[in-house]
């Protein structure tokens, strides 16, 4: 009986979720309900999928209205009248155009006028599928409206957007927040009504007792509305069906493609691998999932043809299938690469294939999806009201005083000594935090569908002006509805761009083949890498924690790699299984202490559970667990599931099973919490591999052309790192990092031979189009050769100039920075050039002579740190403190146990809540010769003795050893103090 009712997807403007719409209803003794937020269809799906929990029929539509002015709402027939909706709202969203004050001629859809709207437009014709709504407050107008003879066209439009009181104010403040006004301004038209509630069924007969026509007309449009969407064990696959015509066409393609690049892959393919192949191939098209496979190797094609560069991973790095095909680079049969955990009978869902692309050419790749394919739409996220930033919002709509809002919104305060209204802030902030606040773009979902994008939902338009669905990842996966993963990283970028370097720096070299990972990864010299931690600037193993990790394990080939890219995951090292699986990696013997059972399921890792594959092999082998109960399990590992229930379940039958085979408790709950320490961590091993792979063409591009590839990491944003690291780690190789030079700098970094010149882009007060126009000016005419010329050619205002000038770009000339700031003061006038237009005739320019002003390296150096933000020099150079005895980082082994003191640069910091709850904090810092020393800083020092920015700091602690790995518990720690700049003493 109730067909206008809204949800917090109304944005901004609902006040609950569609699941405690759906528990209002039967509290309400409601059996047939509709669902119609504002312009909006995210919770439709959902709500059709939890309605039959709740034993309620499910109706869905959209409530039509330009900002808060209602229409009209509309009602879904059937499937095809909510296509008919989605397409009409999406029409008017991509374009931004109003609603129409009448609904467009719907076939599969009701219309239905709020009995205020056709009084205000007079409407006095009316469709088949149209009607009036008539609210329980207008009941009282019906008898003096020329509309009480309109009896088949009159149904109860009762809204519903709040239940109580509290909902009221939550609607008042969202509304509020929305218009960005205090909540003594906000306008009653802004707001809903106070009676905009649901009562039950019976009082609501009874208040149209008068009318039963109106009843009866309700009833009789809410029986008509079927929708039907397969969830759960129902549901079947909502992608594109076919790649070509027929799904024998499809197979035989796939068959084919695999026949023609087999012996690309395997020169003597054996037994081994034709029966895999054999067995893929069959239960991919048992389970129709051969047009899923034929559309990510098209997308992988098209990537090849445009020289794009890409890294397939995910689940579907486990298949052979995609291995030969070229959608990734993953040999299963090297790595034995659990097959079920690709696919098995029990998996409805197709594998995951996660596609990197550089984060230059995504777009393009996407665009090219849109274009190739019929019915294509990015999915969506919820970006929903958190704590701190709804407390914010709340304490403007009241009218707070900033200094207020900020001590609320930090949490800084004695509850007892708020007054009422930031009681109420903080009441309604709890109320409304995980609100939906908007929608966004997925970070890498496209779909791909058989059916219309808007069978499923309404779609917006973002700025990246593809069309984005209403609806998020697990929503889609519960009707079938699976995503392309296309992503953007920068890893990716790093190996294309120094490939393009090396060609342009080094052209007598013959052309780089980045795809012989094969060769790489039997290279002593590129292992060495791994083993010392020397990767900076390589995909995935830079970080200090990957770094220390690779040096504990002595990581040194591919494997290795593969095992410690999972086990530094917070899944296995939380569990103290990532020490164990060093120890025993170290020292073979200890393997034997390894539980059996365990020990022979996985061999590969000591018996330790390190990916997704052991937690599956271990429910199945040694629980006894079927693959569909195991692949419950992947599913919680990786967060997909809706609720705990059937985690709970599986674990019930978990434990029953591992009793039944006698085995202890103490083991079976130590095998559990492994499981279970793994949730939303564990790596397929797959995916590990893919990356391993990455790392290893980073790897190969930083040993033996390490300069150009350092030049591509700053092009590319870095990594893990700052910048200044980056140069840093650039000299140690051997380069030569110069400032930006007027003649030779471009906006990227560039390179010639060995020394490297800082691009234009790092100048952050510089603005784009000075640097267009010293670029194209260079490019036309040649270098500069003087301050004049430069002067003459480039339309350029005082301030900019300054800056060039600040950082030594014109230090072709011979002059000191201070002459060159006069001349420029002198020649500009202290104004801005105001014509654009280039000089018939060279000026003539006045000479100025000038006493002999020189600058100093200290100054350079305060230059760089204001325009770049760091210096050119080693920060060692500037300190003003005198040093006590210390030890270098490469001696820190001699003094395990000891007390030392080592001077070292700050790199990189970062905290860690510990079990106890106290804060810690974790330091990198490289000492004078440019070796890293890590640092531990317990919860006594970490606020007595606080690292504050970047710089040289006396770092006194005891040395403690861990597998040959040394780092510095911290005592106390001091920043040293720089040489001032010169000119601050004038």
């Amino acid at each position: 009986m109730y067909l206008n009712c809204h949800t917090y997807y109304s944005l901004r403007y609902g006040t609950f979720s569609e699941v405690e719409l759906l528990q209002l209803a039967k509290e309400n003794e409601i059996s047939t309900l509709a669902l119609t937020d504002i312009n909006n269809t995210s919770a439709c799906l959902n709500f059709i999928r939890k309605s039959e929990e709740f034993n309620i029929k499910p109706v869905i539509g959209i409530d039509f209205r330009n900002g808060t002015k209602q229409l009209y709402v509309g009602l879904a027939k059937n499937n095809q009248g909510f296509q008919e909706l989605n397409t009409f709202l999406s029409h008017h969203s991509h374009n931004k155009i109003p609603l129409p004050d009448i609904a467009p001629t719907l076939y599969n859809a009701y219309v239905i006028y709020p009995l205020e709207r056709v009084m205000q437009l007079e409407k006095k014709t009316f469709q088949e599928n149209e009607f009036i709504g008539i609210s329980i407050e207008e009941i009282k107008k019906i008898p003096f409206s020329i509309y009480k003879s309109y009896i088949d066209k009159l149904v109860i439009q009762q809204q519903v957007t709040i239940r109580n009181k509290r909902d009221f104010n939550a609607h008042r403040l969202l509304r509020a927040i929305d218009n960005n006004t205090l909540l003594s301004k906000l306008q009653k038209i802004e707001e809903c009504r106070e009676h905009d509630k649901m009562i039950p069924f019976e009082d609501l007969k009874h208040k149209f007792s008068e009318f039963p026509f109106i009843i009866t007309n309700s009833e009789e449009l809410l029986n008509s509305c079927v929708i039907d969407f397969n969830f759960g064990e129902h549901r079947i696959s909502q992608n594109q069906s076919l790649y070509l015509n027929t799904e024998e066409e499809d197979y035989q393609l796939l068959k084919k493609l695999c026949e023609d690049n087999l012996h690309k892959r395997y020169s003597k393919p054996d037994k081994k691998v034709r029966i895999r192949l054999e067995t893929e191939l069959k239960t991919i098209r048992q389970m129709n999932f051969v047009s899923y496979f034929l559309i990510n190797y098209d997308i992988v094609s098209y990537s090849k043809r445009m020289e794009y560069v890409h890294v397939g991973r995910g689940s579907g790095a486990n298949s052979i299938v995609a291995y030969i095909i070229g959608i990734t680079d993953v040999d299963p049969i090297e790595l034995d690469l659990y097959f079920e955990r690709f696919i098995n009978p029990f998996r409805a869902s197709p594998p995951d294939f996660d596609i990197d692309f550089s984060w230059k050419e995504r777009e393009d790749v996407t665009d090219y999806i849109f274009k190739r394919f019929k019915n294509v739409a990015l999915l969506a996220t919820y970006n929903t009201f958190k704590y701190r930033a709804v407390v914010r919002e709340l304490g403007k709509v009241f009218g707070l005083p900033k200094e207020e809002i900020d001590k609320l919104s930090s949490g800084s305060y004695n509850v007892k000594t708020l007054d009422d209204i930031s009681q109420l802030v903080l009441k309604y902030g709890e109320l409304i935090k995980g609100f939906p606040n908007h929608l966004s773009v997925h970070s890498c979902g496209v779909l791909i569908l058989e059916k219309p994008i808007h069978y499923y939902s309404a779609t917006d338009l973002p700025p990246k002006g593809f069309p984005t669905v209403q609806f998020d990842m697990i929503i889609a996966e519960d009707v079938g509805v699976f995503k392309f993963d296309i992503l953007g990283q920068r890893g990716l970028a790093k190996i294309k761009e120094a490939i393009e370097i090396i060609k342009y720096n080094r052209p007598e070299l013959p052309p780089i083949d980045i795809t012989q990972v094969e060769s790489f990864k039997k290279d002593p010299n590129i292992n060495n890498l791994l083993k010392q931690g020397k990767a900076i600037g390589a995909y995935y193993v830079e970080s200090p924690a990957m770094r220390g990790l690779m040096r504990k394990l002595q990581t040194q080939d591919y494997l290795g790699l593969v095992a410690a890219s999972s086990i530094i995951r917070p899944g296995v090292s939380s569990s103290g299984m990532k020490n164990e699986f060093i120890i025993r990696q170290r020292q073979p013997e200890k393997r034997k202490d390894a539980n059996p059972i365990l020990l022979e399921i996985m061999p590969e890792t000591y018996g330790i559970m390190v990916y997704q594959e052991d937690v599956l092999k271990v429910a199945n082998k040694f629980a006894g667990l079927d693959l569909g109960e195991a692949d419950v399990l992947r599913r919680g590992m990786s967060g997909k599931f809706r609720s705990r229930a059937e985690f709970a379940a599986v674990e019930e039958k978990f434990i029953n099973n591992c009793k039944a085979k006698g085995y202890s408790d103490e083991l079976t709950f130590e095998v559990w919490n492994q499981i279970k320490s793994f949730a939303g961590y564990a790596f397929a091993k797959g995916h590990s591999a893919s990356y391993a792979v990455e790392s290893y063409q980073s790897l190969y591009l930083k040993c033996y052309f390490p300069l150009e590839f350092m030049v591509a990491v700053l092009n590319n944003g870095g990594g893990f790192y700052s910048a200044e690291h980056y140069i840093h780690e650039t000299k140690m190789c051997g380069g030569i990092v110069e400032a930006p030079c007027i003649n030779k700098s471009d906006h990227p970094n560039i390179i010639i031979g060995k020394v490297i010149y800082l691009g234009f882009g790092y100048l952050k007060s510089l603005e784009v189009l000075t640097v267009k126009r010293i670029l194209t000016e260079r490019q036309f005419n040649g270098a500069f050769m003087s301050l004049d010329d430069f002067i003459d050619r480039v339309v350029i205002s005082i301030e900019q100039l300054t800056i060039l000038i600040r950082i030594d770009a014109f230090r072709f000339t011979k002059q000191s920075k201070t002459e060159l700031l006069w001349q420029a003061i002198f020649k500009l006038n202290t104004s801005k050039a105001k014509t654009t237009q280039s000089k018939l005739f060279k000026p003539n320019h006045k000479q100025f002579k000038l006493p002999s002003l020189k600058t100093t390296w200290i100054e350079d150096a305060y230059d760089q740190m204001e325009l770049l933000g760091f210096p050119l020099c080693n920060y060692f150079e500037m300190i003003n403190d005198e040093l006590i005895e210390n030890i270098k980082a490469k001696d820190m082994e001699k003094y395990i146990n000891k007390t030392v003191v080592l001077y070292g640069v700050l790199v990189n910091t970062r905290f860690h809540k510990g079990s106890n709850e106290k804060l810690m904090r974790f330091c990198t810092f490289t000492d004078k010769e440019g070796d890293y020393f890590d640092t531990v800083h317990f919860s006594q020092v970490v606020d007595k003795y606080p690292i504050n920015g970047f710089g040289v700091y006396a770092c006194c602690g005891k040395i403690v050893e861990e597998f040959d790995f040394c780092s510095l518990d911290i005592i106390w720690t001091k920043k040293l103090s720089l040489l001032q700049d010169p000119r601050s003493l004038n």
